[in-house]
């Protein structure tokens, strides 16, 4: 596999630090930061490295050279004058494969690139996105998707937003295919505003959804929380090539106000710390899904984009208050038929309504996730019984609707007031 660095910037905000070298080549925990990239692709099978350099390349070139002594080939692409993002790579055609990885220098990434690859080539993208939420989305560029992970469209920072959005943030990292560069251009090049949003109608583009780390060090104060995640050994256990840990939450009375049906983004309503609680899960080493049946669907009560326009504000307001879940996964069927206004195809007994298991064994694929190390945390015994069917550990709160019905006869692990005990518990167990 092949792939192409962008080497060139001059680290303007990390002066402090990069003195006379270019922004790649930092000093991080006592080696250049390109080494770490070059590391990561390697061991992935990416070992047909293309730098392109600029300010100062003649570094990167002294220190690398063939890239003999770091296991890869690496050849080099010199942009006498900047070319944007994207510049050079229409005019370094030639160099480059069908299929190439684009990354870009100033950041620190440890990920599993042959999944990346995989989804690339099982959606038949042109150029796929690696993509992630972050703790700070309203002043972020926001991507967004529809549910099969097609890109459809970008929301900028800078744009005013008078709707609800999934997290959803552009990481840096790309699977391209060369076929959709642009033959020709004038000046500079950039890779979102020029390439991807202007294909986004071809239905080529896709964003990958990851967990792994990917951050930039673009600032002295960056650079040091990169530092230490690297040394606590947070980098790598996020790598997907690993078992992860996760808190599976249920939604209504777990993350939201109760109301019974939640039938309208009106009555989307964060239950109070529980945006904090999932910050704490976003802080640790533990993923946060939420998984939920959502029968409205089936009942004919709420359509389809009436639910994701639901949960978007449930994204929304955990990324107001910096907190964001990995992913939502929820059941729109109901076993029951014969009720006016009833979706007839969603009215079957299937494998994903809880307390079934067809929703974590979902997420538990896309995220590699080590279920026994596990929780499921949730305010129904229903919750409860769908954590021990899955085999994880079982947490269940007092919040949620007042008075519990034991549907199931089974017994949770531990019993908690609310989400922010719930999340108390399990990370004092695991100091």
């Amino acid at each position: 596999m092949q792939a192409v660095i962008m080497a060139g910037g001059k680290g303007t905000r990390l002066a402090s630090v990069t003195k006379d070298v270019p922004k790649p080549m930092v000093d991080f925990c006592g080696r250049p930061l390109l080494e770490y990239i070059i590391a990561n692709l390697k061991e992935n099978g990416a070992d047909d490295i293309i730098l392109v350099i600029g300010h100062l390349g003649h570094v990167i070139k002294n220190h690398f050279g063939s890239g003999e002594k770091f296991g890869v080939n690496i050849r080099y692409f010199e942009e006498t004058t900047p070319l944007g993002t994207a510049g050079a790579l229409p005019t370094m055609s030639d160099m480059l494969d069908d299929t190439f990885f684009l990354v870009f220098g100033d950041l620190f990434l440890n990920i599993d690139f042959k999944k990346f690859y995989d989804f690339h080539k099982s959606k038949n993208a042109k150029i796929t996105l690696f993509a992630h939420p972050n703790s700070h989305p309203f002043d972020s560029d926001v991507i967004i998707t529809d549910d099969n992970d097609g890109v459809t469209g970008w929301s900028y920072k800078k744009e005013k937003r008078d709707f609800y959005y999934k997290n959803l943030v552009n990481a840096g990292v790309y699977v391209i295919e060369k076929s959709a560069l642009p033959g020709s251009f004038d000046g500079k090049l950039d890779l979102e505003k020029d390439i991807i949003i202007p294909a986004i109608g071809s239905g080529g583009i896709f964003a990958y959804g990851s967990s792994e780390y990917v951050k930039d060090i673009g600032t002295p104060e960056r650079l040091l929380l990169v530092e230490t995640d690297y040394k606590n050994g947070v980098c790598e256990k996020r790598n997907l090539k690993h078992k992860q840990k996760c808190i599976f939450l249920d939604r209504d009375g777990t993350i939201n106000r109760y109301v019974g049906f939640l039938r309208s983004e009106e009555e989307m309503e964060l239950l109070p710390g529980a945006a904090a609680a999932i910050r704490r899960i976003n802080e640790s080493e533990y993923l946060a899904v939420c998984i939920t049946n959502q029968p409205v669907v089936a009942r004919g009560e709420v359509t389809f984009a009436e639910l994701e326009e639901i949960n978007n504000k449930m994204h929304t307001l955990l990324g107001n208050e910096g907190a964001y879940l990995n992913g939502i996964y929820y059941c729109p069927h109901h076993p029951d038929k014969g009720f006016e206004g009833e979706v007839k195809e969603l009215k079957f007994d299937c494998d994903c309504r809880k307390p079934k298991t067809g929703l974590i064994k979902a997420a538990a694929k896309r995220f590699n996730i080590d279920l026994e190390n596990s929780y499921f945390v949730g305010d129904t015994y229903t919750d409860v019984l769908t954590g021990i069917n899955a085999g994880t550990k079982t947490i269940l709160l007092r919040s949620g609707a007042e008075d519990k019905v034991q549907k199931h006869k089974c017994t949770p692990d531990l019993y908690a007031e609310d989400l922010a005990q719930a999340v108390d518990y399990i990370l004092k167990g695991e100091k």
